[in-house]
């Protein structure tokens, strides 16, 4: 009996060492990958899609997902224009989850003419997805600007669910990239607000803290077109808030030499259709001296590297809620913020010749 209980022990570990052979343990590449999820309110190329093939193509970052929320875009367009762009990548390997597809504020949109009226508007017009009606659906929108038929297919989870799910499942190491509206996070934490201190860090591009804002006077897009959400995610205790306002993104331009640069390295049917749809295209052409900015890029360059950040400052922060002329505006405070803001890194200054090194090195893939 002996003999034969050591002759199954010779013949377990046989089997093991055989199963080890076969699956090789990961590499400490690999393994050390920073996870991350984005959250978006996706548009084709500049600059969330930029943003987006930065994230899934750094070989320091595991892009768990990506999170479709409204603010430059119905939820509906978001949706195809990452499918559109990932299929171009061959990344069809990273799940797509549709978000919350309005505002906190009823009536909001229909509102937003006497809001300008009354309380003064920014230099930029834009409105995201209040300038246009809502799609019928994401796969009318994927057919509509692309006249294609999609390969892949958003996941059933709501956006919420994911966030929270992949926090818990990874305490501790997961990297939110916020680049849109802040109605997803905020929908995440009204479901499991234990998650804020769970995740690593947040990293938006968001605010305009010490300088004029872009759609309103003081206030940011991304941060004015939802603020009751965005002073509900600002206020909850994450470990690390990162922004990337206006203060640094107003400062970071894409000139027409940068523009020619990057049209020069696109290969790809798809991503030349999408460049030449684009609306800064024909600026550019028509306007030599024409300049544009890359916002959201920065946003993802902070996340691969942290170290593109020169300058900087950790202040608490908080949203302003009221339904005024401030509405929309993001404060930092040098002396003691009001009760229940937190503590936020705002970045002032960025290492160009880095980020731009990421961004030449997604256009050489498309």
């Amino acid at each position: 009996m002996k003999k034969f209980t050591s002759l199954c022990g010779c013949l377990l570990l046989t089997m093991c060492l055989g199963m080890t052979a076969l699956t090789p343990p990961m590499s400490a590449e690999a393994a050390e990958r920073e996870k991350v999820i984005l959250d978006a309110d996706m548009v084709d190329l500049f600059d969330d899609g930029v943003a987006m093939m930065m994230l899934a193509e750094s070989p320091k970052m595991d892009l768990k997902g990506v999170t479709i929320v409204i603010g430059n875009t119905w939820v509906e367009t978001g949706t195809a224009s990452v499918i559109r762009q990932l299929e171009g990548i061959g990344r069809t390997d990273i799940p797509v989850y549709m978000g919350v597809n309005k505002t906190t504020r009823k009536g909001r949109f229909a509102n937003m003419k006497e809001e300008k009226r009354l309380f003064g508007r920014g230099f930029d017009s834009h409105l995201g997805a209040a300038g246009y009606a809502q799609p019928a659906s994401w796969t009318a929108e994927y057919r509509n600007n692309y006249l294609d038929e999609p390969v892949m297919r958003p996941q059933k989870q709501a956006a919420a669910d994911f966030i929270i799910d992949t926090v818990k499942k990874h305490p501790g190491e997961v990297t939110i990239v916020a680049i849109g509206s802040a109605a997803n996070l905020a929908a995440a934490l009204d479901k499991a607000p234990e998650i804020a201190p769970l995740a690593k860090r947040v990293v938006y591009m968001a605010g305009a803290f010490f300088c004029e804002g872009n759609v309103m006077p003081t206030s940011e897009f991304n941060v004015w077109i939802d603020p009751e959400t965005a002073k509900k995610v600002y206020r909850a205790p994450w470990k690390e808030q990162i922004f990337l306002p206006l203060d640094v993104c107003s400062k970071e331009l894409m000139s027409n030499a940068d523009f020619k640069d990057l049209e020069s390295r696109i290969k790809s049917d798809r991503f030349k259709a999408m460049w030449e749809s684009h609306y800064a295209t024909p600026l550019f052409r028509n306007d030599p001296n024409y300049n544009n900015y890359i916002w959201d890029v920065l946003a993802a360059a902070v996340a691969i590297d942290p170290t593109v950040i020169l300058e900087s400052e950790t202040l608490p922060i908080d949203v302003d809620d009221r339904y005024g002329f401030g509405y929309g505006q993001t404060m930092a405070f040098h002396g003691f913020g009001p009760e229940g803001a937190q503590n936020a890194k705002i970045v002032y200054k960025v290492d160009r010749a880095k980020i731009w090194k990421m961004v030449e090195d997604v256009f050489n893939k498309l």
